[in-house]
């Protein structure tokens, strides 16, 4: 016994010194990716079973979410998210952000989400007239291991109109992210003994700045960009961490925590994968399946046959697309920003679902006819025009209404007055109509587009670009 008390002591005694223990367990941009992939990694179940795992490995832990939770697959799609909210209730956050995607459903689906969900969903800089947020918690301060750590929630300072519409955000505004995170970073300091941003933000022209000007903030959690830190980025002793999208891998953060000087006295950071050998939750697994059952009919069905796999960044794979919908609506050109793909296209057998997983946006085609002289640079360096010949044009709504939208493809002054139909109902009735998108058919139906666009030779019956 008196061993045990000295032992007690020493430890109580070496703790300033040494800090106290906290680990942050944390994922982003997760976008409704409620199935493993095809490798049979990722999931919502197995990410469950992972985090469920590291909890039972640390003394004082916390779990936070990044942003983007919903929009990605059917079930997202076809039920505006709250599925996923209902489901990431079993995962375990201790505190969420808003994404920009979480505004695809409009504002007031946000405020849903924030009633369904057993986890604080912050958001610090999208507030009314009164300063309010939107989700009633601009932060949240969670005691753990005897130390209180405030979490910080924030989003995209240009997500009106780079990345959700003005009707999607309705009478809400968005204040820059660095005056908010300083304006609570100062306030939260005396009552919590480490300030955390969890942000769904650009990196770096946003986390490497709130490191560097912001110090009372410690940690920043990100997300918003889908691919991992390669390292944890490191300011004078403070630290940001982002991990990959779609549940592939779940962040550990373990800290030892300097409570008199509020920082980190050391921080280790690992990725921890979450592959197809993590038996998934049982009852995660059960609510994916009752979700995943109201959407098979629909998307689980054969729609053609692809001759190649194509990456979601490939080139070719925009262009399928894109003469998808000129062949769809008649137009001579077709335009998308490369955001606007979301995953690649396997080889072989191709299935509604992959077309959903590919477009899960609900943006509708218009098209709308102008002079080759009035298109916009993004559309005139891949499609050679004549300045004086009129072209029918196809983009999408989204593209349409956000000027600044990805590849910076700017509309001002341009008008779509006819609207077709969604893009993704587009593209799998263009392929169940040709059956077969070979490599080689593309290339050839890109090379002619290209020369009727510029008057070299007459288009084929029947044929649009």
């Amino acid at each position: 016994m008196m061993r045990r008390r000295l032992l007690l002591w020493l430890l109580l005694g070496l703790t300033p010194l040494f800090g106290q223990s906290l680990t942050i367990l944390h994922s982003n941009d997760l976008h409704a990716h409620l199935l493993p992939d095809e490798h049979g990694n990722g999931g919502f179940a197995r990410l469950a079973t992972a985090v469920r795992r590291e909890k039972m490995n640390c003394a004082a832990c916390l779990y936070l979410n990044a942003g983007d939770l919903v929009q990605g697959t059917p079930v997202s799609t076809l039920f505006h998210g709250i599925p996923v909210y209902e489901m990431a209730n079993l995962l375990g956050f201790d505190a969420s952000t808003l994404g920009n995607h979480e505004f695809d459903y409009g504002w007031r689906r946000v405020q849903e989400f924030g009633r369904i969900a057993h986890f604080p969903v912050l958001s610090a800089n999208v507030v009314n007239a009164r300063g309010q947020s939107i989700t009633g918690q601009p932060y949240a301060i969670k005691s753990v291991g005897g130390i209180r750590v405030a979490i910080i929630g924030v989003v995209l300072s240009d997500l009106v109109g780079n990345f959700a519409s003005p009707p999607e955000v309705g009478p809400w505004k968005v204040l820059p992210v660095l005056d908010t995170v300083r304006k609570y970073a100062t306030e939260l300091r005396e009552r919590s003994d480490l300030v955390v941003v969890l942000g769904h933000i650009h990196d770096k022209e946003e986390v490497a700045e709130i490191l560097k000007q912001i110090p009372e903030v410690s940690v920043v959690v990100a997300g918003h960009t889908h691919e991992a830190y390669p390292e944890m980025m490191r300011v004078e002793g403070r630290v940001a961490v982002l991990v990959n999208s779609y549940a592939d891998q779940l962040g550990r953060l373990d800290l030892q925590v300097d409570i008199a000087g509020k920082k980190p006295r050391s921080a280790e950071w690992k990725k921890i994968p979450i592959e197809a050998s993590l038996a998934p939750a049982p009852d995660v697994e059960r609510l994916v399946n009752h979700w995943e059952s109201k959407v098979r009919p629909l998307v689980d069905v054969p729609i053609g046959e692809s001759a190649k796999a194509m990456a979601r960044t490939d080139a070719e794979l925009r262009r399928m697309i894109e003469k998808a919908m000129a062949e769809q609506t008649g137009a001579d050109i077709g335009w998308i920003n490369t955001g606007n793909i979301r995953e690649g296209l396997p080889a072989g057998r191709i299935l509604a679902r992959q077309i959903w997983n590919m477009l899960p946006f609900d943006n509708y085609i218009v098209t709308g006819k102008f002079k080759g002289s009035q298109l916009p640079k993004s559309i005139t360096d891949r499609y050679p025009v004549e300045p004086d010949r009129e072209y029918t044009v196809a983009i999408t709504d989204f593209t349409a209404g956000n000027q600044a939208a990805g590849d910076q493809l700017n509309t001002t002054g341009l008008v779509f007055p006819k609207i077709g139909p969604l893009q993704r109902d587009a593209v799998i009735a263009w392929i169940r109509k040709k059956r077969k998108v070979p490599a080689e058919e593309l290339h050839r139906a890109v090379g002619r587009a290209e020369a009727r666009l510029q008057g070299r030779s007459p288009a084929p019956q029947g044929q649009p670009a």
